[in-house]
């Protein structure tokens, strides 16, 4: 006014009216949209991330890490409503071309469930990656068989492992080799455990719940001597890059392998496999073999009975491996 008369008003309000009637909306003005802030992938995935209280501390670390490192290098400064399906594959790809065929879909995952809140949000209008199907975009391991290199293979990996230098996967990835434990009991391997050359592993950390002794060759002690030279406070051998106070990330020696080319062929379990074999050809007893895996036999009696049994046996056993795995 005195533009616009109160008749005319009325009268725009009434057509506003009618449209509602028949589900028309009313048209937002083009200078808010023009003034609605940008939302980048990396700021809403910080937003999406802090809303999640209903997640354990080790899910949230794993599912942030995933997205900074493989995803918002590329995408992280991208407003999220532009971001399209191809951008998402892209990034994906390269995962999978590494041979992260595990990791590649746990990402999608956790990238789908922040485009999910930005939709809800209205940041953007579709979330791309419930547009790839992983069964279909990405390759497979047999994770059940825990991929493991035959014997004749292991010298060339340990020799394109030492390209790797002593960055603290590596490390981990020769200590896992040297004691032929599971990844999740090396990453949460604490000081407090390590008492001389024997390595105590509390029951509660164990597949079977029994507490397990594993004898430390020298080539072990000699890596623990590294590990607790530049050592930052952490009760953890391997702590987290980002907390001291939590272990490394569970994925951390897979990705390693991947980027040494042996994604699909080669796993941390599969040490497991390769010093079987090794101390299977090698003439030693079946009973020290299955306790250093922590295999416990059927019979319960037998089983109490072996806790006590084969340390000599299997002392010799480990450093015999060691020696024929890193010679010298």
């Amino acid at each position: 006014y005195p533009l616009v008369t109160l008749a005319e008003a009325r009268a725009r309000r009434d057509d506003v009216r009618r449209g509602l009637l028949v589900g028309e909306l009313p048209k937002k003005d083009k200078t808010e949209a023009l003034a609605k802030p940008v939302l980048t992938l990396a700021k809403a995935s910080d937003l999406y991330w802090e809303t999640r209280k209903d997640v354990s501390a080790n899910y949230l670390m794993n599912a942030t890490n995933a997205i900074k490192r493989h995803v918002e290098p590329k995408l992280g400064t991208r407003d999220v409503s532009t971001i399209t399906r191809a951008d998402v594959l892209e990034v994906l790809n390269t995962m999978d071309a590494a041979g992260l065929h595990v990791y590649v879909r746990k990402t999608r995952m956790w990238l789908s469930q922040v485009f999910e809140w930005c939709v809800e949000q209205e940041h953007t209008e579709n979330n791309p990656c419930a547009l790839i199907r992983p069964e279909r975009a990405f390759g497979r391991v047999k994770v059940e068989n825990h991929a493991s290199l035959p014997l004749g293979e292991v010298h060339a990996f340990m020799e394109r492992l030492a390209y790797e230098h002593d960055i603290q996967s590596a490390l981990a990835c020769r200590l896992l080799a040297l004691t032929w434990t599971r990844t999740g009991e090396l990453r949460g391997m604490k000081w407090s455990e390590i008492e001389g050359d024997v390595w105590s592993i509390p029951g509660a950390r164990m597949k079977k719940a029994r507490d397990h002794a594993v004898p430390l060759s020298t080539q072990a002690m000699a890596i623990l001597a590294k590990l607790r030279a530049r050592n930052r406070g952490s009760e953890y051998v391997f702590p987290n890059d980002r907390r001291l106070d939590r272990p490394m990330s569970e994925n951390a020696i897979l990705y390693l392998m991947g980027r040494m080319g042996y994604g699909g062929r080669m796993t941390g379990h599969g040490w497991r496999s390769v010093g079987s074999t090794w101390a299977n050809e090698n003439g030693f007893g079946s009973d020290a073999i299955e306790k250093q895996l922590a295999h416990e036999p059927d019979d319960k009696v037998r089983a109490a009975y072996n806790r006590a049994e084969f340390m000599p046996e299997r002392r010799a056993m480990l450093q015999a491996f060691a020696d024929w795995l890193m010679p010298g």
